[in-house]
């Protein structure tokens, strides 16, 4: 019979049915022509098929049906998949299959918050009568060093003022739950206790101001960077000079005191490591029981000097990250290799903030701004005001790194960037609670 024929002759059979022909009839047709593929075929086949889509079109698909939705709901490493392409951490612990469906969801809007520029909120903190000059931030805690001969230690979250000391004037500002240590446009260095104000220690021996300081207690040694082109290395509880470090021929803007965590032929996982910057160069040093060390290695971007390195340094044991008129120079600590000069040529001369695994944290005279490190795409900026500027780079920061190695829900809180005004205050940037 042609289809014409075939189709009058089941008109006709459908007008001679009952009720109960016809509900028979409709039972079989659904299950022959609506095939639901993921309710027939087994899950690992079903979670192979959503792993194809994109997670746009899987939260689309969750609304076909409960069945649909409770599958694609329960399909982990989708989720875990889509999350770490948004730049997240996986805690691979977590087989809760809902869970992951729901930080995606968190993350999405996150992301969206820092692409529309809706993800941050600004405050400030007021209390200095100076020019404040020197920052430091660690655990929620910001430490201000002002031209007033004072630091002050804020709670990020509340804004309150917990330790206000007199001190003289800071260049740099660096410390613990107990102590805290300055460096000085006076050429020196001083250890002051948070408790009484009292000045502990007071170490002499520069000749130029002093534009940076770190510390090892477990070491007991401090190390300070000078506007005499010197490094110092001090006993910390003593107070006594144990060595000079001689090399630069510019300020020596940056120290950074920090355990190794690569093996080379020069050191090992677990030594300490100074380095030190400059306009110019960055020097590396080995810390340890021998005092009297040798450099290194010295790094630079051009042998002729003809560029210049900006006073921001990144160190976290196996990369060293400098920023610099032609971009952001990666060099392996291992190796000492240059990995990669990521450029921005839409925006030039950016300066580093923070550097981590997923982003990195970059800023200029008008913007904040968050790169993917994967793609090396700008992915967000935030506006600045008319901060005060500095060429030496202490007087900006940036606030909590974590969320630098990936997001995870929890470490997008907290501050951001901080930056002494004109006006002496505090300009902070605080990430905004999730909507």
């Amino acid at each position: 019979m042609p289809w014409k024929q075939k189709n009058e002759t089941l008109d006709h059979l459908i007008s001679l049915s009952g009720a109960v022909q016809l509900r028979h009839l409709s039972n079989n047709l659904e299950t022959l022509l609506k095939r639901d593929f993921l309710k027939l075929l087994p899950l690992e086949l079903s979670f192979y098929l959503l792993k194809w889509l994109d997670p746009q079109t899987l939260l689309t698909c969750c609304l076909v049906s409960k069945q649909w939705n409770k599958v694609i709901s329960a399909c982990t490493e989708v989720w875990q998949t889509a999350c770490k392409n948004l730049g997240w951490q996986i805690d691979d612990s977590v087989q809760d299959a809902l869970h992951w469906k729901k930080v995606y969801l968190k993350a999405i809007l996150r992301m969206k918050q820092l692409e529309d520029h809706e993800a941050f909120e600004t405050s400030s903190l007021i209390g200095h009568s100076a020019r404040v000059y020197a920052l430091y931030y660690k655990d929620g805690l910001l430490c201000t060093g002002s031209d007033d001969l004072s630091a002050k230690l804020w709670d990020v979250s509340t804004g309150q003022c917990v330790y206000g000391i007199q001190t003289h004037t800071c260049a740099a500002v660096k410390f613990d739950e107990q102590k805290l240590v300055t460096g000085s446009f006076d050429n020196t260095v001083a250890c002051w206790e948070w408790s009484s104000g009292a000045r502990t220690q007071h170490f002499r021996g520069h000749t130029g101001a002093v534009f940076s300081v770190d510390y090892n207690d477990e070491l007991d040694i401090l190390v300070s960077g000078s506007a005499d082109f010197t490094v110092k290395v001090w006993a910390l509880s003593a107070g006594t000079c144990l060595n000079t470090l001689t090399g630069h021929t510019e300020w020596v803007t940056k120290v950074v005191l920090q355990k190794c965590k690569v093996k080379s032929l020069l050191h090992s996982p677990g030594d300490y490591i100074l380095l030190s910057a400059d306009k110019y160069e960055i020097k590396i040093w080995p810390i340890g029981r021998e005092i009297n060390c040798k450099c290194l290695k010295t790094l630079s971007v051009s042998e002729d000097r003809s560029i210049c390195l900006q006073p921001r340094l990144h160190f976290d044991g196996k990369y060293i990250v400098c920023s610099s008129a032609l971009g952001l120079y990666q060099w392996d600590f291992a190796s000492y290799d240059i990995l990669r000069v990521i450029k921005t040529p839409e925006i030039a001369n950016l300066a580093l903030l923070g550097f981590g695994d997923i982003f990195a944290l970059l800023f200029d005279n008008r913007y904040l701004y968050i790169m993917d490190l994967r793609t090396e795409s700008l992915i967000s900026r935030w506006p600045l005001p008319e901060y005060r500027k500095s060429k030496r780079g202490s007087s900006f920061l940036a606030g909590e790194v974590s969320w630098l190695n990936g997001l995870d829900g929890h470490n997008d809180t907290g501050l951001v960037f901080a930056t002494s005004m004109p006006d002496h205050s505090i300009h902070l940037v605080l990430w905004k609670e999730h909507g």
